[in-house]
């Protein structure tokens, strides 16, 4: 049998607690009275904690002492910790526990790689922490996406050869991650956002079996 690495990133893909950092990124942002919309925070989405809190002060063109910057972050990660010690199950996107289950029945090995320092958290939360044989996350590593450092990782816990891993992601800097890393890249989400995926499903429901089953195989 052909063992293959499946990686999946954690927030968009497997649950969507996206909402929840724009939440709180929007109220950090109008409490340094910054505008924030849906299409700036697309600009965050797998981005690091310190990364997204610069692009929103440019935005804002507002500076911030050392001290200042860090009690914003703690701040936006405590709103959001807040938001997500409510999660459980029905938070898991739709038809992702279907491809967790055909990948453990084809004996695949599955790994987590995402930037959440809270991912084993949310894991615990919705009860998947046990579907992965590896996690990495941002406590795990030093360079953020597109940097591939997440998914080589990965692939190295998994004990599986780059080239034969496939990663699940809805972030631009995902996909590119993946790509540098020579990995098949899978965007969730929109075409027009993830053009530079190999492939692109809208979500897990338009991802069939045979098409996993392809994966592993080819």
């Amino acid at each position: 049998m052909t063992k293959k690495g499946f990686i999946f990133d954690l927030d968009g893909v497997i649950v969507d607690t996206a909402k929840y950092h724009y939440l709180a990124w929007k109220k950090l942002a109008n409490s340094l009275d910054i505008d924030f919309t849906e299409e700036e925070n697309e600009q965050l989405k797998g981005v690091s904690r310190v990364k997204s809190l610069e692009k929103i002060l440019s935005w804002g063109n507002k500076t911030l002492t050392d001290e200042q910057f860090k009690g914003l972050m703690a701040a936006k990660n405590e709103d959001y910790l807040n938001h997500i010690s409510n999660m459980d199950e029905d938070e898991i996107l739709p038809d992702v526990p279907r491809v967790l289950q055909l990948l453990k029945e084809e004996q695949q090995a599955i790994s987590l790689g995402s930037a959440s320092k809270n991912a084993r958290t949310i894991l615990d939360q919705v009860n998947l922490k046990s579907a992965f044989d590896a996690i990495v996350d941002g406590n795990d590593v030093s360079k953020a996406k597109p940097d591939p450092e997440v998914f080589l990782i990965a692939a190295e816990q998994l004990g599986v050869n780059p080239k034969d891993c496939i990663v699940f992601e809805d972030s631009v800097a995902g996909v590119e991650a993946a790509n540098v890393a020579n990995m098949i890249s899978i965007g969730i989400g929109s075409e027009d956002v993830l053009g530079h995926a190999q492939y692109v499903f809208k979500d897990f429901t338009e991802i069939s079996d045979d098409f996993i089953k392809s994966l592993i195989n080819n």
